[in-house]
């Protein structure tokens, strides 16, 4: 399984970013995904999931403020963030989920910096 992250970049506070993460060599629609972030010296930590069926679950430091989606057809999860806080500033990163524990190989990840 791959995993490919994009969308990063460095935005002011209160600003919008859509992450997007492409997977190849699984049964996409089968797969529950997530999205982890990690920021310096913290620990990797998972902040939106979503099912197979498209059921979506956040961490409350991002609930009301991202939206987790995903698209079978072309075997991408995305990840909207509105009102970004300077507390958002992580490497982001995707995989699948078995039920909520990381099972794929993990990408190279997207940059996301907030400026205050």
């Amino acid at each position: 399984v791959q995993l490919v992250e994009s969308g990063g970049g460095l935005v002011q506070a209160g600003g919008s970013l859509r992450l997007s993460c492409a997977a190849s060599g699984t049964i996409f629609r089968l797969n529950a995904m997530g999205w982890f972030r990690q920021a310096p010296g913290k620990q990797r930590e998972l902040v939106a999931r979503i099912s197979s069926g498209g059921s979506t679950n956040y961490a409350d430091s991002v609930k009301g403020r991202f939206t987790i989606s995903r698209d079978n057809a072309k075997n991408t999860v995305y990840l909207q963030m509105n009102s970004l806080k300077p507390e958002d500033t992580a490497i982001y990163y995707c995989n699948m989920l078995f039920p909520d524990l990381p099972v794929g190989s993990w990408g190279q990840g997207t940059q996301v910096t907030v400026a205050s």
